[in-house]
């Protein structure tokens, strides 16, 4: 009885999870991200090259972005006609931008990003867990089948190949869990692994990783009863990410005043300081951010 109680429990949250990583649609950027139709036409008027680059510094400006390409140019998509937030990706399966892309999964059919990063977490978990149960369970019988001490039936056969098949993929889930553990721990994702983040001052591979326990708590939340649960708990929005960085982005945060720009409308969802300063408790428990200089701000340490 026990057994059947605990191979259901891991079977149904193996499904859920399985379910929700399959049919949970990856979060694209909001429309503030998407280019306005007079900013496409001055980008497609203007030849390619820095006066294409001044249309998309005017667009972004009010925008939480901090990331660049390779060359110091904003990161725009040809395809979405948008400014790619930090960390956003363009699939080309899904031919659309998906935020905090970590990859497209073939197994799950579906794109793996914001929405859907730790119900793929819990699905690796609860997979690991199943497979690991039933080889368990199924060891001495394994064993008594190389002893003789199974009927001569052909069941036998069902025994082994059950027990293979869970030990075979149990040690590659194992293997795939235990490297997005090592993700989430660096608040890193597969994509940023083989491209480290370039920000305006210096390519930087460890810019969005704020210590094991923060990193942690960006995936899977504040609340821990919901950790182990596939219900969509994550911080954030998915378009802006804090850092761990302190020099200060000159084109985002500083006007030619010297105090730092806000936006003109009261009401924009985004702050124009640069995120480290923003509201996120990730970074502080103070419940606001005050207005200082630009100067300040180079020393403070984020």
């Amino acid at each position: 009885v026990v057994c059947l109680v605990a191979y259901h429990i891991f079977f149904m949250l193996f499904v859920w999870s399985y379910w929700k990583t399959i049919f949970t649609l990856p979060m694209n950027p909001s429309k503030e991200f998407h280019l306005s139709y007079s900013d496409k036409e001055s980008l497609e008027r203007e030849p390619r090259g820095e006066s294409q680059q001044e249309v998309l510094r005017r667009a972004a400006k009010d925008l939480p972005i901090y990331t660049r390409t390779m060359s110091g140019a904003i990161r725009y998509c040809d395809r979405c006609h948008l400014v790619k937030p930090d960390r956003c990706h363009h699939c080309s399966v899904c031919d659309k931008c998906i935020l905090k892309m970590d990859h497209h999964c073939p197994w799950v059919n579906n794109c793996v990003g914001f929405s859907n990063y730790k119900f793929f977490l819990l699905f690796l978990a609860y997979s690991l867990l199943y497979c690991l149960f039933i080889a368990a369970t199924d060891l001495q019988y394994f064993i008594k089948f190389w002893t003789n001490g199974l009927p001569d039936t052909q069941a036998k056969f069902h025994i082994m190949f059950l027990f293979f098949a869970a030990a075979m993929f149990s040690v590659s889930l194992s293997s795939l869990f235990g490297y997005h553990c090592w993700l989430v721990s660096k608040n890193k994702s597969t994509l940023e692994v083989f491209r480290a983040p370039i920000f305006r001052h210096r390519t930087d591979k460890n810019g969005f990783s704020l210590g094991f326990s923060k990193n942690l708590r960006q995936v899977f939340g504040d609340e821990k009863k919901y950790w182990l649960l596939p219900v969509f708990s994550s911080l954030g929005d998915g378009c802006s990410f804090p850092t761990c960085l302190v020099n200060q982005d000159p084109e985002q945060a500083s006007t030619p005043g010297g105090h730092n720009s806000t936006s003109k409308n009261e009401n924009h969802l985004f702050p124009a300081k640069p995120l480290r300063d923003s509201q996120s408790h990730l970074l502080t428990d103070t419940p606001s951010w005050s207005e200082t200089s630009a100067k300040a701000e180079k020393g403070k340490v984020g």
